[in-house]
């Protein structure tokens, strides 16, 4: 059951297609270790939609989350302005789960997203929550803190 929709300037049928888009990315994920499988999509101001999935590593520190993944893409193909962004995820036992984005992740976010940033937190295309990213990380450290 979808929760009931934030108010911002992304339509029902982006939020289906960046769903869509990070549940394909989390098939394309690298996972031999946690055999947890997440895909993301992020959606530019210009309607552009960039795709990542974990990649993972056997010196962990080397990992790189889904999120991540697809903002870095957006970012090296000249993309700086984001409107929402999309996290599906399948754990080992092959389960849906509500993936949040992690620390790290979310202070990528903040430093090129605004606090009313949308994120989408996936099962499925009907089964999905909505945050800003003001709700998953309060009180972040940003350049106007420099």
């Amino acid at each position: 059951m979808a929760n009931e929709s934030l108010e911002n300037n992304i339509s029902f049928s982006e939020k289906v297609e960046l769903i869509e888009k990070a549940i394909e990315a989390s098939h394309f994920s690298y996972a031999p270790y946690s055999h947890y499988h997440v895909g993301a999509a992020i959606l530019t101001l210009n309607a552009e939609i960039y795709q990542g999935c974990n990649i993972e590593n056997a010196s962990f520190g080397a990992t790189n989350c889904a999120e991540r993944t697809a903002i870095f893409k957006a970012i090296s193909d000249g993309e700086k302005e984001f409107k929402a962004l999309a996290i599906h995820a399948v754990n080992a036992k092959n389960e849906k789960n509500y993936a949040y984005p992690c620390g790290i992740c979310r202070q990528v976010l903040a430093e090129f997203c605004n606090p009313d940033f949308l994120i989408i937190i996936a099962k499925d295309k009907s089964d999905y929550k909505e945050y800003r990213l003001s709700e998953l990380l309060p009180k972040s450290f940003s350049k106007d803190n420099l």
